[in-house]
């Protein structure tokens, strides 16, 4: 088959490279809630499972899968009027019991009158995750957003005043209020909103259908339609919304395929 077909799968738990001599690379870790970052050949078509991917000009793609999805895929990559499948096999994630306790009740059980507050909120960002943008930036080796203890993981369950809720979808940095957030990659400012449950919130597209989301803020530093450049200081760590104390709750999206911020490619954790 022209001799690009042999591939060598790496350990799936751990960073890998997918070889396709020379039309398919695949960077990330083959785990619930990574985001993986491809390439082939420019010309190709490149379907994850039956969900066709954007390309940059040079042939780069993402794609992601999250914390309960299940653990058989595959990559399709059409060349030429050719056809390959690549299966890939990823793991299980592992994920710990969170409990939370001095929770506001009002954030725990919402009153009756902030029902349509919530569901406003929640449309706000599905929609703002559809965006996919031809910004390379997702490509660029990311930073972390904030100095401090890691408090919070990506996948675990959170039981808030003894009450089970949904897991938590983020990363969680300890850091006193008015301490800088700064972008992990440049891109553009597609929502900055004071929302009911994370409080004042910052979405930034950095291309390909990724987005980051920064919650709990104190103030922002950017507005809606901003480009910004990777380090800069977009906002500061607050307290705001559902939370026991000040803390950046760091979030990324594939879409609306929520991913583990630590499992970024090439990401080093404070």
């Amino acid at each position: 088959m022209k001799g690009w077909v042999k591939a060598l799968l790496l350990l799936a738990s751990v960073s890998c490279t997918l070889v396709a001599e020379p039309a398919l690379e695949l960077e990330g870790q083959l785990t619930q809630g990574s985001l993986l970052r491809g390439k082939v050949l420019p010309g190709s078509k490149v379907f994850f499972n039956d969900i066709e991917l954007p390309l940059s000009s040079d042939g780069r793609f993402v794609f992601g899968i999250g914390r309960d999805a299940p653990l058989k895929h595959q990559l399709k990559v059409q060349l030429n009027g050719e056809e390959h499948i690549k299966p890939l096999t990823f793991t299980a994630g592992q994920y710990d019991i969170q409990h939370v306790n001095g929770v506001a009740q009002k954030y725990v059980t919402p009153p009756a009158e902030v029902t349509e507050r919530i569901r406003h909120d929640n449309q706000q960002v599905r929609t703002v995750r559809k965006t996919v943008s031809g910004l390379p930036f997702i490509f660029d080796t990311p930073i972390m957003p904030a100095q401090g203890r890691i408090s919070g993981v990506y996948g675990s369950q959170r039981v808030f005043n003894g009450e089970p809720r949904n897991p938590h979808y983020g990363l969680d940095v300890a850091a006193p209020v008015g301490a800088p957030v700064v972008a992990p990659l440049s891109g553009k400012v597609l929502l900055a909103e004071d929302l009911y449950y994370s409080g004042l919130t910052l979405i930034i597209d950095h291309g390909f259908g990724i987005s980051s989301t920064f919650m709990h803020l104190s103030r922002f530093d950017v507005a809606v339609g901003d480009e910004i450049a990777q380090g800069q200081k977009i906002a500061e760590v607050g307290a705001t919304g559902r939370v026991t104390g000040p803390h950046l709750d760091w979030r990324i999206n594939w879409q609306q395929e929520r991913l583990d911020p630590a499992l970024l490619p090439g990401l080093v954790l404070n």
